[in-house]
């Protein structure tokens, strides 16, 4: 009879895996430290790189957002790893490898506290106290410089740049592209949020990467052209630059499409009709005194020789992204009709060219008045150089935009998490609940940042915490990992200087992803529904 009095309640479909408890927890907290294990040893300037196929595609990077989002993770709890590297990433740019190892140490720590029985809640307030604790002290210590004072300005925003890139596998060039980033960042219009779109990097192959240049304007590589184009002028001064999204060629009529006439003398006038459409916008064009046509849409050959007769510059086919940016840097407004086309609606520029770089042809815009814009040419042998070139000077680019916007600088090379470390000690002493324990695994998990500095850089770890603790204790808060010389030094003398933002994002995102983590304590994957997707499932409005 007790089958009856307790019959089986059935919630979820046959085959759906459940695990909950103490033991999903610690199984979450081990699958995010197998990602850590992965990404740690690309911390630093000596970091090691990692290759990764994806099909037929190679990358090698030591860029953490970049190796963790190549990774193939299915484990629902370690993905929240991925989350935080691109959110860091979006945010700051550089630091991605930092905040997933600053995470897995912070489970890593409490991973005892857990199998002990302590409450997850618990431990997620220890997290959240210790969390806002540091981000105090970032902001009480952080060293500011004044703006208006623009050559330590300058300095300060190209030691940043300097030190994103040397954990870089361009850190060799890290003066010449270090400089570059900086130039970049200050041609922008600085009375608006620097936008980084504004910043084009395009990419020849051939070279060295020290030919690498920067264009204050717009250029873009030479489209697709018809044979008429290279009678066209290469170079205009002040030109009126026309911008359209209009097709300026005649096309074949679709297979279906008829015409029925009675006179066979019709025909040459329907002909004729639309012979007369194009060449109407294309006088159109002529009479408002434009010298460089660009379209969206294919420009043809007839409308080709028809600007090059008249020394007229065209190219057609120009991406969006391309137009747009030349668009803001000269003015001009994209036309998607040529029924009022006047000089208000025509982009300005100061200089225009064609120029030869390596085996590719480019259109170049230089003195746009309107917006200020760059665009960053980078030059190299290997395709996977130049792709790896790419994203070390995207991070430099993000820390430097950062930097001008907060103008606030740390000591890097693991100075301020042994000074974070070392506050949060103290604090703990003076906790007399279990929060104390929660603050001082907290506290550890700083020190991961220097220890795995110096353990990739093939230091003794332990003589060179030893050092870094006593530095700290002696008041010498800046005192950080001496990669060159194997000991420890004043990074701020040494300039190796961080973005404080850079740490204060680095921070809340890694306490905030344990303490995801943390909050779990049931897994449930439902098995593969027959005929529907598994996105629609989810999202059944589609």
């Amino acid at each position: 009879m007790s089958h009856l009095l307790n019959p089986r309640i059935v919630l979820l479909k046959d085959g759906t895996d459940t695990s909950q408890g103490k033991g999903q927890l610690l199984s979450n907290i081990s699958a995010c430290n197998a990602v850590v294990d992965i990404v740690k040893t690309t911390l630093g300037p000596r970091g090691m790189d990692k290759l990764i196929q994806v099909g037929e595609k190679v990358t090698i990077s030591n860029d953490g957002a970049t190796v963790i989002s190549l990774l193939d993770i299915v484990h629902p709890a370690a993905s929240t790893l991925v989350d935080i590297a691109k959110s860091q990433d979006e945010m700051v740019g550089d630091g991605t490898t930092s905040v997933v190892v600053l995470a897995g140490e912070l489970l890593k720590n409490i991973k005892g506290f857990v199998e002990d029985g302590v409450h997850p809640q618990v431990i997620i307030k220890g997290f959240k106290t210790a969390s806002s604790l540091a981000l105090k002290k970032i902001d009480e210590i952080a060293v500011k410089v004044d703006k208006k004072d623009e050559k330590k300005f300058r300095n300060l925003l190209l030691r940043c740049a300097k030190t994103a890139l040397n954990s870089k596998l361009i850190a060799k060039q890290k003066d010449f592209f270090g400089k570059m980033a900086v130039d970049a960042v200050m041609h922008l219009d600085s009375d608006i949020a620097l936008d980084l779109n504004m910043v084009g990097i395009k990419k020849v192959p051939g070279g060295s990467t020290t030919d690498s240049f920067l264009v204050e304007g717009v250029a873009f590589k030479k489209t697709f052209s018809y044979a008429g184009f290279e009678q066209a002028p290469k170079l205009f001064k002040d030109p009126l630059i026309c911008l359209l999204n209009v097709e300026l060629e005649l096309k074949s009529e679709s297979s279906n499409a008829e015409i029925r006439i009675k006179d066979p003398a019709h025909y040459q006038s329907i002909v004729d009709a639309e012979w007369k459409i194009i060449y109407d916008k294309l006088k159109a064009i002529v009479a408002s005194g434009a010298k460089i046509v660009l379209s969206k849409l294919p420009i043809g050959d007839l409308a080709t020789q028809y600007f090059a007769d008249r020394d007229i510059f065209c190219a057609g086919r120009v991406t969006a992204e391309d137009l747009d940016r030349v668009a803001k840097a000269t003015g001009g407004t994209i036309q998607t009709s040529l029924n009022d086309l006047n000089k208000d609606v025509l982009g300005k520029c100061g200089r225009f060219e064609e120029k030869q770089v390596g085996s590719e042809r480019f259109n170049v815009f230089t003195g746009c008045p309107e917006t200020k814009t760059t665009t960053i040419v980078l030059r190299g042998g290997a395709e996977q150089f130049i792709a790896e070139t790419e994203r070390s000077l995207h991070d430099s680019l993000m820390v430097v935009k950062r930097t001008v916007e907060h103008a606030s600088v740390v000591g890097g090379g693991g100075a301020i998490e042994m000074e974070l470390s070392k506050h949060l000690r103290d604090y703990a002493q003076t906790v007399d609940t279990k929060q104390q324990l929660i603050i001082g695994a907290f506290a550890r998990a700083f020190e991961v940042i220097p220890r795995q500095l110096a353990d990739n850089a093939g230091f003794d770890a332990t003589d060179v915490m030893n050092d870094l603790r006593t530095a700290h204790h002696q008041g010498n808060i800046w005192c950080g990992v001496d990669i060159d010389n194997e000991g420890v030094c004043d990074t701020m003398k040494t300039f190796v200087w961080e973005p404080a933002h850079n740490k204060r994002n680095a921070i809340a995102a890694a306490c905030e992803a344990a303490c995801m983590i943390l909050s779990v304590d049931e897994t449930i994957k439902n098995p593969k529904a027959g005929n529907i997707d598994d996105a629609r499932r989810i999202n059944p409005r589609g």
